[in-house]
């Protein structure tokens, strides 16, 4: 509990230091529904990050590179500090912002944030750019692991799932890429 009041205080602390976004409504509500997807190696460094609409915070290189150390810090104190055997920081809500995160085995994690009371799941979109990220990225032949990513299939493949989770596609998971090869 102590810990996601800290992780929490981290997130926000980011969040609050920028201006507030023009939500006219050249942005409609439902497009603002993702803010950010980041992607962390094993060792805690940032190799990808992508805002995922207008409304995300606008961070600089030296911000993310901040959030993704953090994240990965508090993620590895709460795995150790939980009463019982837990991989980390799963989920976080506040009133303004909702953080899901995944580990996979290797201990990559994926983590996006989106809107309060955003009616997606956010695990089912995570999972979805989970597998992208096997497909497009690990069967690259010119990615180097724990490196930042740098594809713009992978890039194009997240555009779309979350375009597919706003359309209202619970059918998106894994669709979409088989067609790049």
């Amino acid at each position: 509990r102590v810990v996601v009041v800290v992780v929490v205080a981290a997130v926000v602390v980011v969040v609050a230091s920028r201006p507030p976004v023009d939500r006219s409504p050249s942005c409609p509500a439902s497009a603002m529904t993702f803010l950010q997807l980041f992607i962390i190696n094993r060792s805690g460094g940032l190799i990808y990050n992508q805002d995922l609409s207008p409304a995300a915070p606008r961070l600089d290189t030296n911000d993310w590179l901040r959030m993704g150390s953090t994240f990965h810090s508090l993620h590895a104190i709460a795995a150790q500090i939980a009463p019982i055997v837990t991989s980390g920081i799963e989920k976080i809500e506040t009133d303004t912002l909702k953080l899901q995160s995944f580990q996979t085995r290797t201990g990559i994690k994926f983590v996006i944030t989106a809107e309060a009371g955003s009616p997606f799941d956010l695990d089912d979109v995570l999972h979805s750019v989970y597998e992208a990220y096997a497909d497009l990225v690990l069967k690259n032949p010119f990615y180097e692991l724990e490196q930042p990513i740098s594809c713009q299939l992978f890039t194009d493949q997240i555009n779309r799932i979350c375009a597919a989770q706003m359309g209202g596609s619970k059918a998106s998971r894994g669709a979409g890429y088989s067609s790049l090869y």
